[in-house]
Parts: structure tokens; C-alpha cells; sequence
């Protein structure tokens, strides 16, 4: 009697624990085909794999629409984490589409332009010397000019509209953007020359673009804003904001006038 019952307890045991298994497999098979789905995984038949064909095919295009997805994206979560609205209280202002024009029609063609010379003049040098001289290259040759031609962007879009206002802009903000660059574009470069191969260097360079940018242009319009409260209810006037949303006249005295 007490074997029998010895043995039935072992066998639901036994089948206690292959239910839990069955239970976690399904439960571990179930996120393994949510994330399947959402990335269609880094195989040949995967997004990034469809993405590197059609960056190689059509290298231009490609960069094109993803600069300008990008930037327009930036802009708007920039708004929304600085909760910078525009009149109508929205936070896709004006200033979306024309970013992403700006990153489709000029940062794209321009970056493509450059970084294809770079990694042209430095293909297949691998050597340490190699590898520190394009670091060098890209941050005193490549930075200065892609960086010169965004703040000059940047102050059209935000309402710079006279050669002195874009030039106070291209002067105000240059070396502070290229304080920025010289950090995080040598950690970048050389994370990308030891661990990824040069196919994968435009989707990489993206990404970390982007979130740079957005922490950029979030933490700037905050500045912005906190400026025009102080100037709209601390000078005594009693003026208020109700007749505009701050930033949309330039402002000469913070070049740019908005975020980056």
C-alpha cells in the first residue's frame, strides 16, 4: 500500500512538473514569436538584412527617407518631452516637416557625400594608426562642415532670415555643437571600426544621431521656454503668452531661436 502510493505520487509529480514545463515552454515559445514578429530576427530574410540590400542598392534614397523619418521623429519627440506646443496646443508644430526636409534633402545627400569619401580613403586600412588618423579626419574635417551646415539650417527653420542673424547663429552655437561631436563621434567611430562591419555603419550612426539629437533639441527648447517665462512674467509687465506660442518670431539674442 505504501509503494503504490509512493509510485502515484511520483508520477504526479512527474506530471506536475511537465505541465509547469509545457506551461514555460509555451510561455517562452509565445515571446519568441512576439519578438520574431516585431524584428523578423537578424537573419538573411530580417529587416536589417532588407534595409543593408536597399542601403546598398539605392544608398542615396535609402539614406534619404531615413534621414528625413528621422529628423522629422526628433523634432516631435523633442516637443513632446519639452512639452513644447504650438498655438493649436499640439505638439507636431510646423517644425516637423521642415526637419525632416532638412534631414531628406540636405543632412542626408551631405552625410552620404562625406562618409563615402572617409570610407573610401581609409578602405581596408586597418591598422591602429590607420583607424586613429580617420578619427581625426572626421572630427576636424567632416564635423565642422556637416555641424556649419545644420546651424545654418537650423536658424532658417527657426525664422533666421538675414545673413547676420544666420551668422550669429553659426557663431553662437558652433563650438558648444562641436563640443558635442568631439565626444561622442571618436566613442562612436571607434566602437564602430572594432565591432561592426562598415555595411552597418549608416544604421549605427543613425541611431545614435538620433537619440543625441533628441536629447540635444528636448534639453535646448526647454532652455528656450524657461528664458521666455522668465522674460513674459518676470519683468513686471504682466504680459502673458496668450497671443503666440513662444519661439515663433526669432529671437537675435539666443541664435537659433529653437531646438537643434
Amino acid at each position: 500500500m505504501s509503494v503504490k502510493f509512493e509510485k502515484e505520487t511520483v508520477r504526479m509529480t512527474e506530471g506536475a512538473q511537465k505541465a509547469a514545463g509545457g506551461a514555460a515552454g509555451g510561455k517562452h515559445d509565445l515571446a519568441h514569436e512576439v519578438g520574431e514578429a516585431l524584428t523578423k530576427g537578424g537573419g538573411v530574410n530580417g529587416y536589417l538584412a532588407a534595409y543593408l540590400k536597399q542601403l546598398q542598392e539605392n544608398p542615396l534614397r535609402t539614406k534619404m527617407l531615413t534621414s528625413g523619418t528621422l529628423s522629422g521623429l526628433q523634432e516631435f519627440l523633442a516637443s513632446w518631452i519639452a512639452h513644447d506646443r504650438s498655438k493649436q496646443g499640439h505638439y507636431f508644430t510646423s517644425r516637423v516637416p521642415k526637419m525632416a526636409l532638412y534631414g531628406a534633402f540636405i543632412s542626408a545627400p551631405l552625410g552620404h557625400v562625406l562618409i563615402s569619401l572617409l570610407q573610401k580613403v581609409f578602405r581596408g586600412r586597418k591598422s591602429l594608426k590607420a583607424k586613429i588618423l580617420q578619427i581625426l579626419v572626421s572630427n576636424l574635417i567632416i564635423s565642422p562642415i556637416q555641424n556649419s551646415i545644420y546651424l545654418i539650417s537650423m536658424a532658417i527653420i527657426a525664422g533666421a532670415r538675414t545673413f547676420h542673424q544666420v551668422r550669429a547663429t553659426v557663431k553662437a552655437g558652433f563650438m558648444p555643437v562641436m563640443k558635442v561631436s568631439w565626444i561622442v563621434s571618436p566613442i562612436s567611430l571607434a566602437f564602430a571600426q572594432q565591432f561592426l562591419p562598415e555595411t552597418t555603419w549608416v544604421p549605427f550612426f543613425n541611431i545614435v544621431g538620433f537619440v543625441i539629437g533628441t536629447y540635444i533639441n528636448a534639453h535646448t527648447k526647454k532652455k528656450r521656454l524657461a528664458a521666455l517665462r522668465r522674460k513674459h512674467y518676470g519683468d513686471g509687465s504682466g504680459r502673458s503668452q496668450a497671443g503666440g506660442r513662444p519661439g515663433d518670431d526669432y529671437d537675435q539674442r539666443r541664435p537659433g531661436g529653437g531646438g537643434y
